[in-house]
């Protein structure tokens, strides 16, 4: 089948070339000239595990180019895909004013039927806006072109993105015309053959589901973190509590590990989009209100530790950081924990030495040269001379780590794990003083003081 993509970006690209993968043949348009020129040279603007070398075996095979010309990739797909940024506006918001110029731009070129795709993060009624700014277009154009609208949302984890493309869990289709449906049917059905995973649906509860999904994960997420602040209060072992609460089936262990807070450029977002759309239709979604609320105090909860094991006296101090993406396997760095700690690390005083498998080039990027980063080649040149050491993405090099060589180059052998990775018994026999997420901490530092 013949497929555009409006929208080069993270969705937009694994979505193209996954379906070119299965035999498509996909055009992605972008307006960013640098991208495409980047993409024809085989170069990924994004890091994504597996995606490049699919680019590149679907670009060497035909299926898949890009261009910059609109007028093509309208004339190109009966799949019109729009996966544009919808960045969040000042008051929370999504900002459509991207989707809304795709939709305007297929309606100035569309010669024949197409299936406009929704495929971008978008709140409810975003269907209507599109198909009311084709339809002025073409009036405009005096023109008569037959179209339906499709939400087609996206649930690619980043970091497993390919996966979740090849093998969904399920394809959210929203329609308001059969036939559309069985179009998007024939579209997915190379990725239902282990049995059908696509729910058809209207397109308003479509565009809700794609929001209502990450605000679930994001309210686990800020449950068990919620928990981990009372737990160190009460001396529980917030691990312990996990366990026992995830063996219940209606819990389940997924999404309810505690840490140092959400980030990334979905739940964030999506989280206030969803908030902003409630009250826009006067209700007052307080849930979703606690949710954001208690991620962003979380966010502050590993340079709190810090502070109270310094006795306040950072200044001067170096603060070893072991990631800086928002998660493992990306180089994403929106909403990072990370940031939050490192800012608030350099307004204290102090200095980060920090290492990331993939984020050293975005952090660079946002930060630019200080004095008071330091971003090295690998873990082990951020530990030299340090006072600390912060562990706040939990990427598998991370995960067990030779901890003599850690305690050999570190000032202190001070350990700050804001992914509760290691365990605290076997950390308090190494001679480390440990500090997790909602755990007891302990080592001689943390006897000394509360002795003291």
């Amino acid at each position: 089948m013949n497929v555009t993509i409006f929208g080069s970006g993270y969705v937009g690209l694994v979505t193209g070339t996954c379906l070119a993968e299965m035999g498509n043949d996909v055009v992605c348009v972008d307006v960013d000239q640098r991208k495409i020129e980047m993409l024809e040279r085989g170069e990924i603007p994004i890091y994504e595990p597996g995606l490049e070398s699919m680019v590149h075996e679907n670009t060497a095979a035909g299926r898949l180019r890009f261009t910059t010309d609109i007028a093509d990739g309208v004339a190109h797909g009966l799949f019109q895909f729009i996966a544009v940024g919808t960045p969040p506006d000042e008051d929370g918001s999504a900002d459509l004013q991207y989707v809304l110029a795709v939709a305007r731009s297929i309606g100035e070129h569309m010669e024949d039927y197409k299936v406009i795709i929704d495929k971008s993060t978008v709140p409810v009624g975003t269907a209507d806006r599109v198909r009311e700014a084709v339809s002025e277009t073409l009036t405009r154009r005096g023109a008569e072109v037959e179209f339906d609208v499709v939400s087609n949302p996206e649930f690619l984890k980043e970091g497993a993105a390919i996966d979740d493309f090849m093998k969904p869990d399920r394809v959210i289709v929203g329609t308001d015309n059969p036939r559309t449906t069985e179009l998007l049917r024939a579209l997915y059905a190379p990725f239902n053959r282990n049995h059908d995973r696509l729910i058809a649906m209207d397109i308003r509860s479509a565009e809700l589901t794609k929001y209502a999904a990450n605000a679930m994960l994001a309210t686990k997420i800020s449950f068990m973190n919620e928990l981990s602040n009372l737990a160190d209060r009460l001396g529980a072992d917030i691990e312990a509590v996990r366990n026992g609460i995830g063996s219940d089936p209606r819990i389940g262990y997924s999404f309810i590990y505690p840490g140092a807070g959400y980030g990334g450029s979905c739940f964030p977002k999506d989280v206030k989009a969803l908030e902003r759309t409630a009250r826009d239709v006067g209700y007052e979604a307080e849930l979703l209100s606690a949710v954001e609320a208690v991620n962003d105090r979380q966010k502050s909860v590993l340079f709190n530790k810090l502070h109270a094991h310094f006795g306040g006296a950072l200044a001067g101090k170096t603060i070893a950081l072991w990631g800086l993406a928002f998660k493992p396997n990306t180089d994403d760095m929106r909403e990072a924990p990370a940031r939050v700690l490192m800012e608030s690390l350099w307004q204290a005083g102090a200095r980060v030495r920090a290492f990331d498998p993939e984020a050293m080039e975005e952090t660079h990027r946002i930060y630019g040269d200080r004095d008071d980063l330091e971003l090295v080649e690998g873990p082990e040149a951020a530990l030299e001379g340090a006072d600390a050491l912060v562990v706040i993405t939990e990427w598998h090099p991370f995960r067990s780590p030779d901890f003599a060589l850690v305690k050999e180059h570190l000032k202190q052998p001070v350990v700050f794990d804001g992914r509760n990775i290691y365990d605290p018994d076997y950390m308090a026999g190494q001679g480390f003083t440990y500090y997790a997420i909602g755990r007891p901490p302990v080592g001689d530092a943390v006897t000394d003081r509360r002795a003291g």
